[in-house]
């Protein structure tokens, strides 16, 4: 059934296209599809990627916190063409498509599974070179032109703590890590950033597609707003997305001082107090996160497994909290 809606699709904005083929979803959110398939064309089949929210679904899964597709859209082309790893969108959907509200993107082919990326052979050459080109692509990301870019939310540094508060409160789960990490970061608000940037909002493993040249592409907008853009750099810190290499804090495969670097070579500067700021922020969010799936669990009639998987994980960011925030304890 969807081949044939994409294909009636394609055939009308893609020039010689007869078809499409290989059609598959590829695993992702519950409202929100990620399909695959194969433009057929004469000249060569052509790779594409379908990311939608289909007839009957809202634009975006998280309205609140980010932008709807639309918005990706609009995001992931202006990164393209200023040269940042993005791919290109071919189409955004109309009513006529009948196929919801998303786009169509070109494939690009390589790894998001961060296990792989940190241990495979193939992606050896590779990891030493990520951290630092990250941080360039970071500062692209923060450089891109406001006038340009779609209405977002404004995220602050006290904002948020007022959000993560509520978030916790809510649970009406005692957990004294997590109150000692609010009460730390109340202490520590550095206040309004020097700067107000796009920030990715979601800048980590799972997002970004890694081939053994290193980065592909920078999936998954949909968490985007104006803010502090410490905030992309503390996020890809959090102990969470190192899958056990904990000794290299920038995703598993590198260090600070090289994001930094790759950063500063891009024309911007980094502020490592805010960075560590929003570490903890991170680590903390991804706690509450995680806390709210084990719920979830609890509730369900069937039990997800899935749900309880994450879930366990909140006492993860617990020990990663305390190891944060020892050295700067009183």
């Amino acid at each position: 059934m969807i081949e044939q809606q994409l294909g009636r699709c394609v055939a009308s904005w893609y020039p010689g296209a007869t078809g499409v083929t290989g059609a598959a979803r590829l695993s992702g959110g519950a409202s929100q599809e990620t399909w695959k398939f194969d433009i057929v064309h004469p000249d060569g089949n052509v790779g594409a990627i379908l990311r939608r929210s289909p007839p009957g679904y809202g634009a975006s899964p998280s309205p609140s916190r980010g932008v709807d597709l639309d918005g990706e859209a609009v995001l992931m082309q202006l990164a393209h063409d200023v040269g940042l790893p993005s791919p290109r969108v071919m189409h955004v959907l109309t009513p006529a498509d009948e196929l919801g509200r998303g786009f169509i993107m070109v494939r690009v082919e390589g790894e998001t599974i961060a296990r792989k990326i940190l241990r495979d052979d193939e992606f050896a050459q590779a990891r030493p070179l990520l951290a630092r080109q990250i941080g360039r692509i970071a500062a692209g990301i923060h450089g891109l032109p406001k006038s340009k870019l779609p209405d977002m939310r404004t995220n602050t540094t006290t904002a948020e703590i007022a959000d993560l508060t509520r978030e916790y409160q809510k649970s009406n789960w005692p957990r004294p890590v997590f109150e000692l990490a609010l009460r730390w970061l109340a202490d520590h608000d550095p206040g309004p950033s020097r700067e107000v940037t796009l920030v990715h909002g979601d800048f980590r493993h799972g997002n970004l597609i890694i081939g053994p040249d290193g980065v592909r592409a920078v999936l998954d907008w949909e968490l985007a707003h104006f803010g502090d853009p410490m905030e992309d750099l503390g996020w890809i810190c959090v102990n969470s997305w190192r899958f056990g290499e904990i000794d290299k804090p920038v995703g598993g495969f590198g260090t600070r001082e090289d994001l930094f670097a790759g950063y500063e070579e891009a024309g911007r500067k980094p502020d490592p107090d805010r960075v560590m700021f929003w570490e903890v922020m991170g680590t903390l969010r991804w706690g509450t996160m995680c806390g709210r799936m084990m719920q979830r669990f609890r509730n369900a009639p069937d039990h997800p497994m899935e749900q309880a998987m994450i879930g366990r994980r909140s006492s993860e960011t617990e020990i990663d909290l305390l190891r944060l925030l020892a050295p700067r304890g009183k």
